[in-house]
Protein backbone atom coordinates (compact mmCIF):
# COMPACT_ATOMS: atom_id res chain seq x y z
CA UNK A 1 0.00 0.00 0.00
CA UNK A 2 1.47 3.39 -1.04
CA UNK A 3 2.41 5.70 1.80
CA UNK A 4 0.25 8.81 1.99
CA UNK A 5 2.27 11.92 1.12
CA UNK A 6 2.43 14.76 3.65
CA UNK A 7 0.25 17.73 2.74
CA UNK A 8 2.28 20.78 1.70
CA UNK A 9 1.05 24.38 1.88
CA UNK A 10 2.83 26.85 -0.39
CA UNK A 11 2.19 30.56 -0.59
CA UNK A 12 3.23 32.99 -3.34
CA UNK A 13 4.16 36.14 -1.43
CA UNK A 14 4.51 39.57 -3.05
CA UNK A 15 6.31 42.15 -0.88
CA UNK A 16 5.97 45.93 -1.37
CA UNK A 17 8.55 47.29 1.09
CA UNK A 18 7.92 51.01 0.47
CA UNK A 19 4.15 50.73 1.03
CA UNK A 20 3.04 52.14 -2.35
CA UNK A 21 -0.05 49.89 -2.41
CA UNK A 22 -1.47 51.50 0.71
CA UNK A 23 -0.51 55.01 -0.43
CA UNK A 24 -1.68 54.93 -4.05
CA UNK A 25 -4.74 52.67 -3.71
CA UNK A 26 -7.36 52.28 -1.02
CA UNK A 27 -6.56 48.58 -0.50
CA UNK A 28 -5.32 47.65 2.95
CA UNK A 29 -2.65 44.99 3.29
CA UNK A 30 -2.22 42.11 3.83
CA UNK A 31 -4.12 41.10 0.68
CA UNK A 32 -4.93 37.37 0.65
CA UNK A 33 -6.43 35.45 -2.24
CA UNK A 34 -6.24 35.55 -6.05
CA UNK A 35 -9.24 37.81 -6.69
CA UNK A 36 -8.24 40.44 -4.12
CA UNK A 37 -4.63 40.51 -5.35
CA UNK A 38 -5.70 40.78 -9.00
CA UNK A 39 -8.13 43.60 -8.21
CA UNK A 40 -5.51 45.45 -6.18
CA UNK A 41 -2.90 45.05 -8.96
CA UNK A 42 -5.33 46.40 -11.56
CA UNK A 43 -6.22 49.35 -9.32
CA UNK A 44 -2.55 50.12 -8.71
CA UNK A 45 -1.66 49.87 -12.42
CA UNK A 46 -4.55 52.15 -13.42
CA UNK A 47 -3.55 54.84 -10.91
CA UNK A 48 0.20 54.59 -11.61
CA UNK A 49 1.10 52.61 -14.78
CA UNK A 50 4.84 53.03 -14.06
CA UNK A 51 4.62 51.45 -10.61
CA UNK A 52 6.72 48.24 -10.58
CA UNK A 53 4.81 46.82 -7.60
CA UNK A 54 1.77 46.33 -9.84
CA UNK A 55 3.85 44.13 -12.16
CA UNK A 56 5.14 42.18 -9.16
CA UNK A 57 1.55 41.51 -8.05
CA UNK A 58 0.57 40.37 -11.57
CA UNK A 59 3.57 38.03 -11.58
CA UNK A 60 2.56 36.61 -8.19
CA UNK A 61 -0.95 35.87 -9.53
CA UNK A 62 0.56 34.29 -12.69
CA UNK A 63 2.81 32.01 -10.62
CA UNK A 64 -0.16 31.05 -8.46
CA UNK A 65 -2.21 30.11 -11.54
CA UNK A 66 0.63 27.95 -12.89
CA UNK A 67 0.96 26.16 -9.56
CA UNK A 68 -2.78 25.50 -9.38
CA UNK A 69 -2.67 23.91 -12.87
CA UNK A 70 0.48 21.83 -12.41
CA UNK A 71 0.30 21.17 -8.65
CA UNK A 72 -0.01 17.81 -6.94
CA UNK A 73 -3.12 16.67 -5.03
CA UNK A 74 -1.31 16.86 -1.69
CA UNK A 75 -0.32 20.49 -2.30
CA UNK A 76 -2.32 23.60 -1.39
CA UNK A 77 -1.53 27.03 -2.82
CA UNK A 78 -2.34 30.63 -1.92
CA UNK A 79 -1.23 34.08 -3.06
CA UNK A 80 -0.79 37.11 -0.77
CA UNK A 81 0.67 40.61 -0.75
CA UNK A 82 2.19 42.42 2.23
CA UNK A 83 3.59 45.93 2.37
CA UNK A 84 5.94 48.02 4.48
CA UNK A 85 6.08 51.75 5.06
CA UNK A 86 7.13 54.78 3.05
CA UNK A 87 9.61 55.58 5.85
CA UNK A 88 11.45 52.31 5.04
CA UNK A 89 14.00 51.10 7.58
CA UNK A 90 12.84 49.57 10.86
CA UNK A 91 9.27 50.86 10.49
CA UNK A 92 8.84 49.10 7.12
CA UNK A 93 10.41 45.84 8.36
CA UNK A 94 8.21 45.69 11.46
CA UNK A 95 5.07 46.24 9.36
CA UNK A 96 6.08 43.52 6.88
CA UNK A 97 6.66 41.03 9.71
CA UNK A 98 3.37 41.95 11.37
CA UNK A 99 1.39 41.44 8.14
CA UNK A 100 3.28 38.23 7.30
CA UNK A 101 2.28 36.81 10.68
CA UNK A 102 -1.36 37.67 9.91
CA UNK A 103 -1.12 35.85 6.57
CA UNK A 104 0.45 32.77 8.18
CA UNK A 105 -2.33 32.68 10.77
CA UNK A 106 -4.92 32.34 7.99
CA UNK A 107 -2.78 30.14 5.70
CA UNK A 108 -0.04 28.31 7.68
CA UNK A 109 2.32 27.81 4.76
CA UNK A 110 5.26 25.40 4.93
CA UNK A 111 7.19 27.23 2.16
CA UNK A 112 7.15 30.53 0.26
CA UNK A 113 7.82 31.72 -3.27
CA UNK A 114 8.96 35.32 -2.85
CA UNK A 115 8.10 37.90 -5.51
CA UNK A 116 9.67 41.38 -5.29
CA UNK A 117 10.42 44.34 -7.52
CA UNK A 118 14.16 43.67 -7.27
CA UNK A 119 15.98 46.22 -5.18
CA UNK A 120 14.50 45.28 -1.79
CA UNK A 121 15.48 41.58 -1.84
CA UNK A 122 18.36 41.91 0.63
CA UNK A 123 16.15 43.59 3.22
CA UNK A 124 13.03 41.46 2.73
CA UNK A 125 14.50 37.96 2.37
CA UNK A 126 15.81 37.57 5.98
CA UNK A 127 12.47 38.77 7.38
CA UNK A 128 10.52 36.12 5.46
CA UNK A 129 13.04 33.31 6.00
CA UNK A 130 12.92 33.86 9.75
CA UNK A 131 9.23 32.82 9.68
CA UNK A 132 8.95 30.27 6.86
CA UNK A 133 11.40 28.69 4.36
CA UNK A 134 11.78 30.44 0.98
CA UNK A 135 11.97 27.91 -1.88
CA UNK A 136 12.21 30.41 -4.75
CA UNK A 137 12.66 34.12 -5.46
CA UNK A 138 11.19 35.92 -8.46
CA UNK A 139 12.52 39.39 -9.23
CA UNK A 140 10.44 41.62 -11.51
CA UNK A 141 12.56 44.11 -13.48
CA UNK A 142 10.55 46.30 -15.85
CA UNK A 143 12.04 48.15 -18.87
CA UNK A 144 15.37 48.90 -17.22
CA UNK A 145 18.33 47.15 -15.68
CA UNK A 146 18.44 46.15 -12.01
CA UNK A 147 21.41 48.44 -11.28
CA UNK A 148 19.57 51.45 -12.69
CA UNK A 149 16.49 50.54 -10.68
CA UNK A 150 18.52 50.23 -7.48
CA UNK A 151 20.21 53.58 -8.10
CA UNK A 152 16.92 55.30 -8.89
CA UNK A 153 15.23 53.71 -5.90
CA UNK A 154 18.05 54.72 -3.59
CA UNK A 155 18.06 58.28 -4.90
CA UNK A 156 14.28 58.50 -4.68
CA UNK A 157 14.31 57.11 -1.15
CA UNK A 158 16.75 59.74 0.10
CA UNK A 159 15.03 62.53 -1.81
CA UNK A 160 11.68 61.55 -0.31
CA UNK A 161 13.27 61.29 3.13
CA UNK A 162 14.81 64.77 2.82
CA UNK A 163 11.60 66.41 1.61
CA UNK A 164 8.98 64.56 3.71
CA UNK A 165 10.71 63.56 6.94
CA UNK A 166 10.67 66.58 9.31
CA UNK A 167 13.79 65.30 11.05
CA UNK A 168 15.89 65.86 7.89
CA UNK A 169 13.88 68.50 6.04
CA UNK A 170 14.53 71.04 8.81
CA UNK A 171 18.25 70.83 8.06
CA UNK A 172 18.29 70.07 4.32
CA UNK A 173 15.57 72.56 3.37
CA UNK A 174 14.93 74.79 6.38
CA UNK A 175 18.49 76.05 6.90
CA UNK A 176 19.15 76.94 3.21
CA UNK A 177 15.69 78.56 3.08
CA UNK A 178 16.50 80.69 6.13
CA UNK A 179 19.84 81.73 4.65
CA UNK A 180 18.15 82.73 1.38
CA UNK A 181 15.61 84.83 3.30
CA UNK A 182 18.46 86.58 5.15
CA UNK A 183 20.24 87.21 1.85
CA UNK A 184 17.10 88.75 0.36
CA UNK A 185 16.58 90.98 3.41
CA UNK A 186 20.22 92.11 3.32
CA UNK A 187 19.92 92.88 -0.39
CA UNK A 188 16.74 94.90 0.04
CA UNK A 189 18.26 96.85 2.94
CA UNK A 190 21.54 97.49 1.14
CA UNK A 191 23.54 95.53 3.75
CA UNK A 192 25.15 92.93 1.50
CA UNK A 193 28.48 93.66 3.22
CA UNK A 194 27.13 92.10 6.42
CA UNK A 195 25.62 89.03 4.72
CA UNK A 196 28.45 86.67 5.67
CA UNK A 197 28.33 87.86 9.27
CA UNK A 198 24.61 87.09 9.39
CA UNK A 199 25.23 83.69 7.78
CA UNK A 200 27.90 82.83 10.35
CA UNK A 201 25.65 83.88 13.23
CA UNK A 202 22.73 81.77 11.95
CA UNK A 203 24.87 78.71 11.18
CA UNK A 204 26.71 79.04 14.49
CA UNK A 205 23.43 79.22 16.40
CA UNK A 206 22.07 76.17 14.54
CA UNK A 207 25.25 74.15 15.18
CA UNK A 208 25.25 75.19 18.84
CA UNK A 209 21.60 74.24 19.38
CA UNK A 210 21.93 70.92 17.53
CA UNK A 211 25.32 70.09 19.03
CA UNK A 212 24.19 70.47 22.63
CA UNK A 213 20.72 69.03 21.97
CA UNK A 214 18.94 72.20 23.09
CA UNK A 215 16.16 71.64 20.55
CA UNK A 216 15.46 68.15 21.91
CA UNK A 217 15.54 69.50 25.45
CA UNK A 218 13.08 72.26 24.56
CA UNK A 219 10.76 69.81 22.78
CA UNK A 220 10.93 67.47 25.76
CA UNK A 221 10.03 70.34 28.09
CA UNK A 222 7.09 71.36 25.91
CA UNK A 223 5.91 67.74 25.74
CA UNK A 224 6.24 67.40 29.51
CA UNK A 225 4.22 70.59 30.10
CA UNK A 226 1.53 69.47 27.64
CA UNK A 227 1.25 65.96 29.07
CA UNK A 228 1.80 66.85 32.72
CA UNK A 229 -0.78 65.52 35.14
CA UNK A 230 -0.84 66.72 38.77
CA UNK A 231 0.12 63.97 41.22
CA UNK A 232 -2.30 62.82 43.96
CA UNK A 233 -3.11 65.29 46.74
CA UNK A 234 -0.86 63.62 49.39
CA UNK A 235 2.09 63.80 47.01
CA UNK A 236 1.37 67.47 46.33
CA UNK A 237 1.27 68.19 50.08
CA UNK A 238 4.59 66.39 50.56
CA UNK A 239 6.16 68.31 47.68
CA UNK A 240 4.93 71.66 48.98
CA UNK A 241 6.26 70.77 52.45
CA UNK A 242 9.69 69.99 50.97
CA UNK A 243 9.78 73.38 49.20
CA UNK A 244 8.61 75.26 52.31
CA UNK A 245 11.05 73.38 54.53
CA UNK A 246 14.00 74.11 52.27
CA UNK A 247 13.09 77.81 52.21
CA UNK A 248 12.81 77.93 56.02
CA UNK A 249 16.11 76.10 56.49
CA UNK A 250 17.79 78.35 53.93
CA UNK A 251 16.58 81.47 55.72
CA UNK A 252 17.86 80.00 58.98
CA UNK A 253 21.30 79.42 57.48
CA UNK A 254 21.35 82.98 56.16
CA UNK A 255 20.33 84.51 59.52
CA UNK A 256 22.87 82.36 61.35
CA UNK A 257 25.74 83.36 59.07
CA UNK A 258 24.70 87.02 59.15
CA UNK A 259 24.58 87.18 62.96
CA UNK A 260 27.79 85.16 63.27
CA UNK A 261 29.59 87.56 60.94
CA UNK A 262 28.22 90.58 62.83
CA UNK A 263 29.55 89.16 66.11
CA UNK A 264 33.12 89.31 64.79
CA UNK A 265 34.23 92.90 65.31
CA UNK A 266 37.66 92.68 63.70
CA UNK A 267 38.54 90.14 61.01
CA UNK A 268 41.10 87.54 62.19
CA UNK A 269 44.51 87.74 60.58
CA UNK A 270 46.31 84.72 62.02
CA UNK A 271 45.49 81.06 62.53
CA UNK A 272 45.43 81.65 66.28
CA UNK A 273 42.82 84.38 65.89
CA UNK A 274 40.70 82.05 63.74
CA UNK A 275 40.87 79.28 66.33
CA UNK A 276 39.94 81.76 69.09
CA UNK A 277 36.96 83.20 67.21
CA UNK A 278 35.68 79.89 65.76
CA UNK A 279 33.62 78.85 68.87
CA UNK A 280 31.98 82.28 69.00
CA UNK A 281 31.22 82.16 65.27
CA UNK A 282 29.70 78.67 65.51
CA UNK A 283 27.77 79.56 68.65
CA UNK A 284 26.20 82.68 67.11
CA UNK A 285 25.35 80.75 63.96
CA UNK A 286 23.60 78.00 65.94
CA UNK A 287 21.79 80.42 68.26
CA UNK A 288 20.26 82.53 65.47
CA UNK A 289 19.80 79.93 62.75
CA UNK A 290 19.06 76.60 64.39
CA UNK A 291 15.37 77.23 65.11
CA UNK A 292 14.44 77.96 61.50
CA UNK A 293 16.62 75.07 60.30
CA UNK A 294 14.88 72.67 62.68
CA UNK A 295 11.47 74.08 61.70
CA UNK A 296 12.32 73.53 58.03
CA UNK A 297 13.30 69.90 58.67
CA UNK A 298 10.14 69.31 60.72
CA UNK A 299 8.01 70.84 57.96
CA UNK A 300 9.55 68.46 55.40
CA UNK A 301 8.96 65.47 57.69
CA UNK A 302 5.41 66.64 58.45
CA UNK A 303 4.60 66.66 54.73
CA UNK A 304 5.94 63.13 54.47
CA UNK A 305 3.88 62.11 57.49
CA UNK A 306 0.70 63.45 55.85
CA UNK A 307 1.48 61.43 52.73
CA UNK A 308 2.17 58.26 54.74
CA UNK A 309 -1.15 58.77 56.57
CA UNK A 310 -3.21 58.96 53.38
CA UNK A 311 -1.30 56.02 51.90
CA UNK A 312 -1.70 54.08 55.19
CA UNK A 313 2.05 53.46 55.28
CA UNK A 314 3.66 52.14 58.47
CA UNK A 315 6.49 54.65 57.98
CA UNK A 316 4.11 57.25 59.42
CA UNK A 317 4.93 56.16 62.98
CA UNK A 318 8.68 56.33 62.45
CA UNK A 319 8.35 59.77 60.87
CA UNK A 320 6.36 61.08 63.84
CA UNK A 321 9.11 59.90 66.20
CA UNK A 322 11.70 61.71 64.08
CA UNK A 323 9.67 64.93 64.12
CA UNK A 324 9.47 65.00 67.93
CA UNK A 325 13.15 64.13 68.41
CA UNK A 326 14.36 66.68 65.84
CA UNK A 327 12.09 69.37 67.33
CA UNK A 328 13.59 68.73 70.78
CA UNK A 329 17.10 68.85 69.29
CA UNK A 330 16.69 72.63 68.92
CA UNK A 331 16.92 72.86 72.71
CA UNK A 332 20.06 70.75 72.67
CA UNK A 333 21.70 72.94 70.03
CA UNK A 334 20.63 76.03 72.00
CA UNK A 335 22.55 74.78 75.04
CA UNK A 336 25.56 73.96 72.86
CA UNK A 337 25.54 77.46 71.35
CA UNK A 338 25.43 79.04 74.85
CA UNK A 339 28.54 77.07 75.89
CA UNK A 340 30.37 78.03 72.68
CA UNK A 341 29.63 81.72 73.24
CA UNK A 342 30.30 81.64 77.00
CA UNK A 343 32.72 78.79 77.92
CA UNK A 344 32.38 79.64 81.63
CA UNK A 345 28.87 78.16 81.69
CA UNK A 346 28.52 74.72 83.24
CA UNK A 347 27.31 71.77 81.23
CA UNK A 348 24.59 70.79 83.70
CA UNK A 349 21.78 72.23 81.57
CA UNK A 350 23.21 70.49 78.49
CA UNK A 351 23.31 67.14 80.28
CA UNK A 352 19.74 67.62 81.51
CA UNK A 353 18.58 68.49 77.97
CA UNK A 354 20.28 65.37 76.57
CA UNK A 355 18.65 63.22 79.25
CA UNK A 356 15.21 64.66 78.53
CA UNK A 357 15.77 64.10 74.80
CA UNK A 358 16.65 60.44 75.34
CA UNK A 359 13.62 59.88 77.55
CA UNK A 360 11.41 61.64 74.99
CA UNK A 361 12.76 59.46 72.16
CA UNK A 362 12.15 56.29 74.20
CA UNK A 363 8.64 57.44 75.11
CA UNK A 364 7.75 58.27 71.49
CA UNK A 365 9.12 54.92 70.33
CA UNK A 366 6.94 53.12 72.87
CA UNK A 367 3.91 55.17 71.84
CA UNK A 368 4.53 54.32 68.17
CA UNK A 369 4.89 50.64 69.10
CA UNK A 370 1.59 50.65 71.01
CA UNK A 371 -0.19 52.45 68.17
CA UNK A 372 1.12 49.85 65.75
CA UNK A 373 -0.20 47.04 67.95
CA UNK A 374 -3.63 48.58 68.38
CA UNK A 375 -4.16 50.06 64.91
CA UNK A 376 -1.91 47.77 62.88
CA UNK A 377 -4.77 46.82 60.58
CA UNK A 378 -4.98 50.45 59.44
CA UNK A 379 -1.59 50.26 57.76
CA UNK A 380 -1.04 48.45 54.51
CA UNK A 381 1.78 45.97 54.18
CA UNK A 382 4.57 47.22 51.97
CA UNK A 383 5.07 45.39 48.71
CA UNK A 384 8.72 44.65 49.41
CA UNK A 385 7.88 42.93 52.66
CA UNK A 386 5.22 40.81 50.98
CA UNK A 387 7.67 39.73 48.25
CA UNK A 388 10.31 38.81 50.84
CA UNK A 389 7.72 36.76 52.76
CA UNK A 390 6.65 34.94 49.58
CA UNK A 391 10.23 34.11 48.62
CA UNK A 392 11.00 32.71 52.04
Amino acid sequence: MAKKQKEEWLIVLCVDRDGDINIITEDRTPILGRKRNLDAAVSLALKDPEEPDANAMFEAVRIYDQLKIGGQPHEKFQVATVSGSKLLGVEADRKIVRELNQVLEEFPASSVILVTDGYSDEAVLPLVESRVPVTSIRRIIVKHSESIEETAALFGKYLKMITENPRYSRIALGVPGLLLIILAIMYLGGWLYYTWIAFLIVLGAIFFVRGFGLDRTAMGLVRWIREYEPPPLPVQIAGFAVAAGIIAAGVGVFLGLNEAASAIISPPTTVGDWVQLLPTFVGEFIRHGIYLIVIGICVVLSGRAVRWYFERDIRLLRTLVFIVVIAWSSQLFGQVSSIFIDPTRTGAELVFTIFIGIMLAIAMTLVAFLINIKYGSFFKKRKEKIEEFDQS
